[in-house]
């Protein structure tokens, strides 16, 4: 097991960060990359770095969509940082929590089970709320249908993000 600091000493690693734009790929031009999601661009921002969101068609550089993508998980970092006042977590486990984030965004993380898990210190119960149904739907549509084209990426980056957070742990799955 990694060792465990609090959350107010951690940010996102340079490792991570291009995970994440990998895992999102780049769109060079706005579009709905999922049927029920919200316009997208560069690596998958949904909101430019001023806050207004992205309109289809728009387009960005891989520069600029760097840019964005950075200013976004900036603002969310201090607000899930300030989401788990006094908790703990490895390097790895704030990497992963935040990819989910930038996913989702900060409103469902502060409703979210895994937050309240993390509080709680019950480490493995947040791993496990990774694949509950809420986060592997979109527009309704279970993404964990097998052999599904709409949205079976969803589906298997919350199986990536829970593997990767129970081995954090150090236990098998």
């Amino acid at each position: 097991m990694a060792k465990r600091m609090t959350v107010a000493g951690l940010s996102l690693s340079a490792a991570a960060f291009i995970g994440l734009v990998i895992s999102e790929g780049f769109a060079p031009t706005a579009t709905i990359p999922v049927k029920g999601d919200r316009p997208t661009v560069g690596f998958g921002s949904t909101y430019h770095a001023n806050g207004s969101p992205v309109t289809l068609g728009e387009s960005v550089t891989p520069v600029n969509a760097l840019k964005i993508a950075k200013a976004h998980i900036s603002k969310d970092e201090t607000r899930f940082r300030k989401s788990l006042a006094g908790a703990e977590l490895s390097q790895a486990e704030y990497d992963l929590y935040i990819d989910w984030l930038y996913q989702y965004g900060i409103g469902r993380w502060l409703k979210s089970p895994m937050r309240t898990h993390l509080l709680d210190g019950e480490y493995r119960q947040a791993c496990d709320a990774l694949l509950l149904l809420q986060y592997r739907t979109v527009a309704g549509y279970d993404c964990s249908t097998p052999n599904n084209k709409r949205c079976y990426g969803v589906w298997t980056r919350a199986q990536d993000r829970h593997r990767q957070c129970v081995n954090s742990l150090g236990t098998p799955q």
